[in-house]
């Protein structure tokens, strides 16, 4: 098989990407964007408590730092599932795209299946730290 298409390959890109894309919901769009008292305020706002803002800035953050260079992959991917299944939640309201206004529930929802892929899956062999927390490497 091409060494392009290998499940090494596509552990690193689906790491990569997951992780970027929880940096951008966390560091640019509820730091930069909303800033995070207007995120906790958005919290309160659907019934949440506000501090669970922070917590989920947090956690967005780590895991998304954790995942890009492949740190305890399966862990950070787990821990990460019901922030991301919340989101869904949030944005049930708003419909099925999330084009529509206050986004729709099947970005977050995508996210977290591919959360749950990348747990299944583990790191792969292109990471700067090479202990996974939870089971080997590879499935």
């Amino acid at each position: 098989m091409n060494q392009f298409l290998s499940f090494d390959v596509g552990a690193f890109i689906l790491r990569l990407s997951l992780g970027g894309v929880l940096l951008a919901h966390s560091a640019y769009l509820k730091l930069f964007v909303f800033g995070l008292p207007g995120t906790a305020a958005y919290f309160g706002s659907i019934g949440l408590p506000q501090g669970l803002a922070y917590l989920v800035f947090g956690l967005e953050v780590a895991s998304g730092i954790a995942l890009i260079v492949g740190f305890h992959t399966r862990y950070f991917s787990i821990i990460i599932i019901p922030v991301l299944l919340g989101a869904t939640w949030a944005h049930l309201p708003s419909g099925w795209l999330f084009t529509n206004t206050g986004g729709g529930w099947e970005y977050p929802l995508f996210l977290a299946i591919i959360a749950f892929v990348q747990a299944s899956i583990g790191d792969g062999k292109y990471v700067l730290f090479s202990q996974s927390f939870i089971g080997d490497n590879r499935a």
